[in-house]
């Protein structure tokens, strides 16, 4: 009988990679989008900051910089439970200091649904709201690509994730390419397909009147990931552009990326077992490929614990010196599959990196050490499902100050 559910459990998880692997090649071809909107859009743009008294200066004076009217955007940075000096740092950099105190609600997603209170009851009122990280970076642009899409008609967008410290160590060097990755094989293979794109946590856009509808309601430990599945079971598609970049600062060390990804993953199994199941009754009642396609990622997580376990105890077994107990899908195929399912697993990274043209034959030799990166997500994964019920938030402290332009004159 284990055997049995263990082969089923290979087939499920060889359909989904398959089926990862069939969207992804629609992501080798992009379309470059020309901007043609005149900047019409207000903007409140929103920074999320806990204890960024060393990096939020510099993002608030990119911010400042954006080309696009001044009159048409303004700054707030919400200090949330802030013990530093994050508030007297955005006043003196001429912005909003919203200061926001609640040891019970910590985290970004009470943050974010307290702040847009505060906006709804602000005399001026805005055609969208735009978050950023404190430690992020954006280009100057945009503003602009988001009035564009906004006057597109789309109601939720998503800019280019990029890392703005890729060459800092081995791990934000594996961020770096599994980002350009996501990007380019995940995101736009998604928008060209017309498919729901999912939130990356910044560099979001969003339209005012659809959040005061749906509220913000996202209080997961994945505010973003929440909001993107709320989105498309409400028929709703949130849309990437890929001209619109933002640069996120990265762990420097395999324990505090360690750390970081435990979060992820615990809040992704939340969402999971939220919206899984209503997402895939919701796909096969509306016979809709963008829900199904919500469902199956929502359940990521799932295939990534169960995959773990598959193949743990499927090696365990042949090392064990006796007969094998359990049985592996590749003893029913030839030889010659499980070769290439791996070799074109292995090409899509360094395919990518052509693709997006990354010419640091350093990042290149990064390949070899993300191979354990990708691996370590196995039992970060694992651990997370017997600690998916820790609500508690894990701040990434940021003490380095890089600005756009460094980032900009190290483009790899």
């Amino acid at each position: 009988m284990i055997n049995v559910i263990l082969v089923a459990l290979q087939v499920l998880l060889a359909f989904v990679g398959v089926y990862q692997f069939g969207l992804a090649l629609f992501g080798i071809v992009r379309k470059r989008k020309e901007l043609k909107h005149k900047p019409q859009k207000s903007f409140a743009v929103l920074v999320a900051a806990h204890n960024e008294e060393a990096v939020v200066g510099a993002l608030i004076e990119n911010l400042k910089n954006f080309d696009y009217p001044k009159e048409l955007y303004d700054i707030f940075v919400i200090c949330d439970n802030c013990t530093d000096g994050t508030a007297d740092i955005a006043r003196k950099h001429g912005v909003h200091a919203c200061e926001r105190n609640n040891p019970h609600l910590r985290g970004k997603g009470h943050a974010i649904e307290w702040m847009l209170k505060e906006l709804w009851a602000m005399p001026r009122q805005y055609d969208a709201i735009v978050m950023f990280d404190a430690d992020n970076l954006v280009q100057t642009d945009f503003l602009k690509h988001m009035n564009n899409d906004l006057c597109d008609g789309h109601q939720v967008i998503q800019g280019y994730l990029d890392t703005k410290n890729p060459d800092d160590s081995w791990v934000t060097a594996s961020y770096g390419i599994t980002y350009w990755y996501c990007n380019r094989l995940w995101q736009l293979s998604r928008r060209n397909l017309k498919m729901a794109n999912f939130l990356g946590g910044t560099g979001m856009c969003f339209e005012s009147g659809l959040l005061k509808e749906m509220g913000w309601g996202a209080t997961s430990l994945v505010e973003d990931l929440e909001f993107s599945m709320r989105c498309v079971k409400r028929g709703i598609h949130p849309v990437l552009n890929y001209e619109a970049k933002v640069y996120d600062e990265k762990p420097l060390t395999f324990k505090a990326s360690a750390r970081q990804r435990l979060r992820w993953m615990q809040g992704h199994f939340t969402v999971a077992r939220h919206y899984f199941f209503p997402l895939l009754w919701a796909s096969i009642k509306e016979r809709s490929l963008v829900k199904f396609d919500a469902a199956i990622y929502s359940a990521s997580v799932y295939t990534t614990f169960f995959g773990f376990i598959a193949t743990a105890m499927i090696w365990i077994d042949n090392i064990i010196p006796a007969e094998n107990a359990f049985v592996s899908i590749y003893q029913y195929l030839p030889s010659w599959v499980a070769v290439v399912a791996i070799s074109l697993a292995a090409v899509m990274f360094p395919l990518v990196m052509m693709l997006e043209r990354v010419k640091s034959w350093k990042m290149y030799g990064h390949l070899f050490s993300m191979i354990f990166f990708q691996l370590s997500w196995l039992p970060i994964t694992f651990y997370a499902f017997f600690t998916q019920n820790n609500k508690q938030w894990s701040h990434t402290q940021h003490t380095r100050v890089i600005r756009l332009e460094e980032v900009q004159s190290k483009q790899v």
